[in-house]
């Protein structure tokens, strides 16, 4: 904007509170938000929809909003021919998921921001992705785009609307080839044959030298290491494959720690890396990326004893803490890729927030801490960011922080005292992140998502229980407070999406249940506040209710109260977020051993079945799921934690023994008041039979029901719990 000009007049979008929308409410475009005002203005005008999808911190929904939604000579096109509308992704994935499934059958591939049109009844006929505003060599502009499918719709109508019809036919069909097993059939399944496929998919597809599975881009999938670390601990498990796995995923989170991808500031992770070194980053950063990652590095330190897996987990949970946490406690979605290069500037670029020039290093931190910097952190003079790593030059010059050392590597090189190495290191980047906060900051996209705080909740309350830090359980509690609070309807047990100055009107989503309980169980392992786990056990019995097929097992990620929403699908892959089914097995399993419930259980199994097929054709495609299949499969394990009071000195002591460890099987109980007793010995056989008091902290471990003596010190239940692992205690 000029200085001098009037802002434009804004659009519908202005009454909306997704930080998307709203970043659109002042272009020229006559946008509608997803919605019954924009269907009716198509069905009377006789258009087709052009149906825009993004989200805030989108760096190629930036682009093509700056290139095309801004032009007003696009927008007069549109306004003529086409009734336009926006949504936000993240506000709307049920939207987002037909469309883009639309997109991805017929084109091979998918992104944001997603261009679809649609007839007048919302059935789509042309799709893509990102368009630029002219044409390129090999790629249509968007403007030819739009007259093309205008001249169609004039000229060919019956056409598109036939092959409107059969493409959502196709996709139906689809979405109905799955089939679960008939519990009938009288065939068990097993997971044991696909964890050997799926860990040799693994382990062929492996980058040895950085780590991560496949080339550039690449992602950080948590649930690819999730699936590794099970297979690494598992008591029946060869011992050779259990190496292996477990090599692959310590191996790609040192790597991942180390690159550029890891914010060696202020913490926390970008989205993805450009190359296959982790290095030059989409510098967006999502909260479900750093809930997920908080999870994996903290069991890393689990299994390893690494100090390098709890600091960068700390680092995850301090960045979120202090930087996507609103003052109310719950958990803000993103902050943006791109900002302003300086104050004032006329444009935002993609990483500026993040980059230093050489000589910027060296104004901050001097002539004499410079070199053992650069040399640690990879500073070069020109910048040291590839020109296949930056098409469009954005980065020229710059230098994305990735540490080519190790602490003890750079003190053994400068011949310094490695405690010596570490303090200076960590002033240099105080005094750096220092000088960052003076830059304009990425757009923060401050709306509050019920399915992503739930995944939030989960880590800083693992996080509580592996680090031992009081103020990571303090987090959790504030959070699910929050969601409690304000998107949770206490009359009908049902949640909410989102909340930003207020709940949205958008009732939650399969994810939003599933992720939130998975939140709520860690919630209730980290502080056995029977509250969490009463309100876990409610929001299950909804999700049940609203989203399980009834016919074939597994969950819909929608309900089918919305006729707007034209498929109702089950997702089947565990991508940048696991799917509602597989983290709903999961919390199936847990609840099942935790109220030693058997029909539960068979729950879990019975939306295991229904993708039987998909996971024996591609374990790879959802690999959570194939986690909750084996733990269906093994004996379970009880921690049952008896103490006078949940005050006494020792129980700390016997709970710190059992979080040194991870071991997915087990679940830990704790009775500590006769109130929790009393909750408890209607539904566990083993609590039932606990003696009626005790003096002491005691613990029982129990297998397959059957207990081992009792035992009251830290190092006998060491011993106990070594014996689950299969290998001496540590």
């Amino acid at each position: 904007m000029v200085k001098g000009m009037s802002m434009p007049t804004p659009n519908r979008l202005a009454r909306e509170k997704s930080p998307y929308l709203l970043q659109h409410a002042h272009n020229p475009v006559d946008w509608f938000p997803w919605g019954e005002e924009a269907f009716a203005k198509a069905r009377a005008e006789d258009k087709p929809i052009f149906l825009s999808v993004g989200y805030s911190t989108c760096h190629w929904c930036h682009v093509m909003e700056h290139e095309s939604f801004e032009s007003a000579a696009i927008a007069a096109f549109l306004a003529g021919h086409f009734v336009s509308i926006k949504v936000d992704r993240e506000e709307r994935p049920d939207v987002d998921q037909v469309y883009m499934t639309f997109v991805q059958a017929t084109t091979g591939h998918g992104g944001w921001p997603m261009s679809v049109w649609l007839t007048p009844e919302l059935k789509p006929f042309v799709g893509g992705t990102y368009f630029p505003p002219t044409d390129m060599p090999g790629r249509p502009g968007f403007i030819t785009v739009l007259r093309r499918i205008a001249e169609l719709w004039k000229s060919e109508r019956p056409l598109l609307e036939d092959k409107a019809r059969a493409l959502l036919a196709a996709l139906r069909e689809a979405e109905h080839e799955v089939e679960g097993r008939p519990e009938d059939c009288g065939i068990t399944w097993t997971p044991e044959p696909v964890l050997r496929i799926g860990l040799s998919q693994y382990a062929r597809i492996f980058d040895s030298t950085e780590g991560g599975f496949g080339g550039a881009p690449k992602f950080p999938r948590p649930v690819n290491l999730q699936f590794l670390f099970h297979l690494a601990t598992r008591g029946n498990k060869p011992q050779q494959d259990a190496k292996i796995a477990l090599g692959m995923a310590l191996h790609t989170l040192r790597k991942m720690a180390a690159g550029g991808m890891h914010d060696h500031l202020g913490g926390g992770f970008h989205r993805y890396s450009v190359d296959a070194e982790w290095h030059v980053p989409h510098f967006e950063k999502m909260l479900y990326d750093q809930a997920q990652l908080a999870q994996v590095y903290l069991t890393a330190y689990q299994l390893s004893g690494e100090d390098v897996f709890a600091k960068t987990a700390r680092n995850i949970l301090q960045y979120v803490g202090h930087d996507l946490t609103s003052p109310e406690g719950g958990f803000f979605s993103a902050e943006d890729a791109d900002s302003l290069p300086q104050t004032g500037a006329a444009r935002k670029t993609e990483g500026a927030f993040y980059v230093w020039t050489y000589d910027e290093v060296r104004e901050v931190l001097g002539e004499d801490r410079l070199e053992e910097f650069c040399a640690v952190y990879g500073v070069e003079p020109h910048g040291n960011v590839s020109a296949d790593s930056d098409p469009h030059g954005e980065l020229e010059g710059a230098n994305v922080l990735i540490q080519r050392f190790t602490i003890p590597g750079a003190a053994k090189r400068f011949k310094r005292p490695l405690e010596n190495m570490d303090h200076r290191l960590s002033d240099d980047r105080s005094a750096l992140l220092a000088r960052r906060g003076l830059r304009p900051r990425p757009h923060l996209d401050d709306k509050i998502l019920t399915a992503w705080n739930g995944l939030m909740i989960g880590a800083f309350a693992r996080g509580a229980q592996v680090l031992g830090d009081a103020s990571c359980l303090r987090s959790a509690q504030r959070a699910a407070t929050f969601v409690r609070d304000h998107l949770f309807d206490a009359a009908t047990g049902e949640l909410y999406r989102s909340y930003r100055e207020g709940p949205a009107k958008i009732r939650g989503f399969a994810a939003d249940y599933a992720f939130l309980i998975s939140g709520l169980l860690d919630l209730y392992e980290a502080g056995f506040d029977l509250a969490w786990l009463r309100w876990a056990r409610r929001l299950q019995d909804t999700l049940d209710l609203q989203f399980w097929d009834q016919e074939h097992g597994g969950y819909f990620s929608t309900t089918d109260r919305d006729p707007a929403i034209l498929l109702r699908m089950k997702e089947d892959y565990d991508g940048a977020e696991p799917t509602p089914t597989s983290v709903a097995v999961l919390n199936l399993w847990r609840f099942g051993q935790i109220f030693h419930n058997d029909v539960l259980l068979d729950h879990a199994r019975h939306a295991v079945r229904f993708f039987a097929s998909r996971l024996e054709a591609q374990p790879f495609a959802m690999p959570l799921l194939l986690v909750g299949a084996t733990l269906l499969e093994t004996p379970p394990v009880h921690l049952i934690l008896h103490s006078p009071d949940a005050a006494h000195p020792g129980l700390a002591a016997l709970l710190a023994e059992a979080r040194r460890r991870y071991l997915p099987q087990m679940v830990v109980l704790q009775i500590a008041d006769e109130a929790t007793r009393e909750y408890f010995a209607s539904r566990h056989a083993v609590i039932e039979n606990l003696p009626a008091s005790c003096t002491e902290p005691t613990a029982y471990l129990c297998e397959n029901f059957a207990c081992r003596l009792p035992v009251t010190k830290p190092g006998d239940l060491r011993e106990m719990i070594s014996h689950l692992e299969g290998q001496p205690p540590a």
